[in-house]
Order: structure tokens, then sequence, then C-alpha cells
């Protein structure tokens, strides 16, 4: 995502009250979309002073939150699975969004599907977002994850690479997925729209402080719930909103924001009550385990909690 963030504007921290909920993001649509909620006053109006606080690591963002540095952290579920082991037990209690298009893979001319990466080489960066989603195009495929020589490098590094011809394929986002492919002459092989993705954004803290901050928890559910409600009534002010708070052209945000699936009530009553982020978990669990070449301990301890949406939903 190309999106920079210069400073988060509209943060609760410049208030002279401690914050009621301090959480970690890094620079993506499907987190910063809760800044909404802070320019149009939808925290203060239940009660709430949230702080957000950037990073440019995920892992950096929920390890503060399980040594309890902040209260909660915006994160993918596969990082969250791959925290180093403390006392302190993870759980996910909300879903952002889910990649529906917003990731995939840009290629080089003469690479036209998946199945011709056999034997490739694709850059992803071990152990992130980028390599599950390696991992889940290739098992659609049929494709072993051996198959593939990964070069472990950030998406920018990627990029150059490709147009350098020193690698076959990028996994990267938009908008940088399709310029990238527009500008190699080559195409976009893959997407998250191709499959059922298991790259599932959402909101995860530690098992104390559910117990400390449970109706500021909640609170926070209402009022991300208020954001997706906004996004179907008037979808253009709530874009407008974000690019005012980002500092972006207008129509920026907008644009960055599609590819992906909303966590809105019926997301996440499937996600969080039917059972299908367990299934993700398990799919997640299972590709990471088989590829070691991340070095990473997945864990299988991550709990699914969700008791705070049953209850965000019984007094919206």
């Amino acid at each position: 995502m190309a999106i920079a963030v210069l400073g988060i504007k509209g943060c609760a921290g410049e208030s002279k009250q401690s914050p009621s909920l301090t959480i970690g993001l890094n620079t993506w649509p499907g987190y910063q979309i809760a800044f909404h909620g802070q320019a149009q006053g939808l925290f203060q109006k239940r009660g709430l002073t949230v702080e957000f606080k950037h990073f440019d690591n995920q892992q950096d963002n929920i390890r503060a939150t399980l040594r309890g540095y902040q209260d909660a952290s915006f994160v993918p579920l596969s990082e969250v699975m791959q925290a180093n082991v403390t006392e302190e037990k993870p759980e996910f209690i909300l879903v952002v969004d889910v990649s529906a298009g917003s990731d995939g893979i840009a290629a080089r001319p003469g690479i036209t599907s998946v199945k011709d990466l056999k034997g490739k080489k694709v850059s992803a960066s071990l152990g992130t977002i980028s390599h599950l989603i390696l991992l889940e195009a290739l098992l659609k495929h049929n494709l072993d994850f051996q198959d593939v020589e990964i070069v472990d490098i950030a998406n920018q590094h990627g990029i150059k690479q490709l147009q350098q011809g020193k690698i076959d394929a990028a996994v990267l986002w938009e908008p940088d997925l399709h310029i990238t492919a527009e500008a190699v002459g080559g195409k976009v092989i893959h997407t998250t729209a191709d499959l059922e993705s298991i790259i599932v954004d959402g909101l995860a803290t530690s098992s104390s402080l559910i117990e400390s901050k449970r109706a500021e928890l909640i609170k926070f559910i209402q009022v991300w719930f208020e954001i997706m409600d906004a996004i179907d009534a008037n979808p253009d002010l709530v874009f407008a909103t974000v690019d005012k708070e980002l500092g972006l052209p207008p129509g920026t945000f907008k644009q960055d924001y599609q590819g992906l699936k909303k966590g809105d009530r019926a997301m996440n009553q499937r996600m969080l009550i039917d059972g299908r982020l367990n299934d993700v978990a398990q799919q997640t669990h299972q590709l990471l385990s088989e590829d070691p070449r991340h070095g990473r301990i997945i864990r299988n301890d991550v709990k699914i909690n969700g008791d705070l949406f049953s209850q965000a939903l019984q007094n919206p």
C-alpha cells in the first residue's frame, strides 16, 4: 500500500486526558478507516478517548500489546499466530477486513499463471502476509512450497528486482500490484479475489486486558460498526474524511480501500461466531508450519473470542 503516514491526525493523544484505549496499527486502509471515527467524534460520543500508535513492523505492534505497553493491535491473524510466546495469551476479538483483491502476485512477461511459477524466483518477505499470500496461491494451483524459490525481501525491493529482471514475480499489494505488472510488461497472475482468502485483519489484545477494559473494548467495537454503517450510507464522506486525516489527495483512500471485504456485523458473525475464523487459523497454521523457511514458531493458542462482539450487539 503506497499510503505514507506522515503523522496520525485526530488522535486523542492530543488531549490532556489519558487515553481510554491505546491501539497499535500500521499503514493499511483496513485499519486507517477508524480515523473516520476520530474525526467525526464517534468515540467521544461513547465516552472513549482513543490513541492510535503507528508501527512499521507488525511483530513490534503485537508484541507491544502482549507486553502491556498498549491495549490492542490492529493486526493480521497470521502475525498474531507468530508472536513470541509470552505469559499473556493473545485473543482475536474483531475482524476488520478480509483481503479480496488488494493483494496478489505480479509477474514478468511470459508468466501467465501461478502454475508457471514452478522453478521460478518470487519475492516475498518470509513469515509475513506476502509469504502467506504466495502459499495460498500455490496451494490453490496444486503446487508445493518447494516448487518456487522465495527471495526474502520487502515489497519495495521486490518491485525493483522485478523491474531489473532479477526475479520472475513479486507478491505485492495495491496500487503497486497492477502498476508494477504494467511497468514490466507482464500481468497480475493472482489476487486474493481468486479464492476465499485466509488473509484476515482484525483487532487483537491480551486475555488480561479483556478483563480490565472489557467495557472500553465493547464501546470501541460498537463505534467500529458505526463506521461500517457509514461506509454503506455515505462512502464518499467517509473516504474523504480519511483522505483529510492522512493528508492524501482526494479520492486516494477510496481507491486504496477497494479490494477489501469490510468487517461489518455479518462478517464478524460468520468469522467469530459461526466458526469461519477457526478454519482460517487452522489453514494458516498448516501452511506456515509446512514451509519452515520463515524460521518462526507458529502458535496454536490464539483464542478466537466472539464474546465482546456479541455483547456489543446487545446494546448498540
